[in-house]
């Protein structure tokens, strides 16, 4: 699966977003989303609540799609990316397009 992070600064208090994919299935913040209808060549337009942004495309068996990205920025950079580089994720979690902040290394 390829996914483009729309990212944006969360309201205070909201979580960061988490995701994963397994299969054609995208899990973001708990809701997991069944991707595998998508034909190849084709796309779907999601509807409703939905954490995607514009078409879900399959280009030569693989999902192609832009996903939002909520950040807390109490650990984030102020400036960052409005849409990080693209990820390829087979399984597991996505990387957290995130610039952070540094942390203070113990002496």
């Amino acid at each position: 699966m390829k996914i483009t992070c729309i990212c944006g600064a969360g309201l205070p208090g909201h979580p960061e977003t988490a995701a994963s994919v397994s299969d054609d299935v995208l899990t973001v913040d708990g809701a997991a989303y069944d991707l595998s209808a998508v034909p190849d060549g084709g796309y779907a337009d999601p509807e409703g609540d939905h954490p995607f942004v514009g078409q879900i495309q399959r280009i030569g068996g693989e999902l192609h799609l832009s996903l939002r990205w909520f950040y807390d920025t109490v650990t984030a950079e102020a400036n960052q990316p409005s849409a990080a580089p693209e990820l390829t994720v087979i399984s597991g979690p996505l990387p957290d397009p995130i610039i952070r902040k540094p942390t203070l290394q113990e002496a």
